[in-house]
């Protein structure tokens, strides 16, 4: 894609994502809170008490004794080790990635491409009446320790806002929020 990117084929520019959910990496739990209070290790013993005494309660049907015929009985493979697993809290945020777009006014290229002790061919060609390129490769020679892959993932755009006064920050908000239209007013 390097080669490509040199020849003037493609350009990479970056596509925006203003309404992208990432994971919240400003969350910190705070494990001193409970040493500020004994209230919280009281209720914290009172919290496990009354769910294993429920546990109990349900594990061995102890309500089934006066009216065991209207009552399902629970899976055998139902354990207490099974416990639903925690799911990170996602945050709307904005992202950037990379994208590559195609200039129409080459139709057809090829290049060689130097990789340590050998060469790499390639050809280049438009497909006519249609979006497609076609890149043939010679694939005898392994070029992947000189290029990289090309990650496409997402990243974080993320806005510095803290040197601003509170005015100037609102304004920069506003700008960045969804923009007002007209078209659905009545006048």
């Amino acid at each position: 894609m390097a080669a490509l990117m040199k020849m003037g084929m493609f350009k990479k520019v970056s596509l925006f994502d203003y309404q992208a959910m990432c994971k919240n990496s400003h969350h910190h739990a705070n494990s001193a809170r409970p040493l500020l209070s004994p209230f919280y290790v009281m209720l914290a013993m009172i919290r496990w008490f009354f769910s294993n005494a429920l546990m109990f309660l349900l594990d061995f049907n102890l309500c089934g004794l006066w009216h065991s015929d209207y009552f399902v009985d629970a899976k055998a493979g139902y354990h207490m080790s099974h416990k639903q697993k925690k799911v990170e809290a996602l945050q709307p945020c904005d992202t950037a990635y990379p994208g590559f777009m195609y200039d129409p006014s080459i139709r057809e290229a090829n290049s060689l491409i130097k990789c340590g002790r050998c060469q790499k061919m390639f050809v280049v060609q438009q497909v006519p009446d249609s979006n497609l390129v076609l890149i043939v490769i010679q694939a005898d020679c392994d070029c992947s320790r000189q290029f990289g892959p090309i990650l496409l993932e997402p990243k974080e755009i993320k806005y510095i806002l803290h040197s601003c006064s509170p005015s100037s920050r609102q304004n920069i908000q506003d700008l960045l929020s969804s923009p007002q239209s007209s078209e659905g007013q009545q006048d």
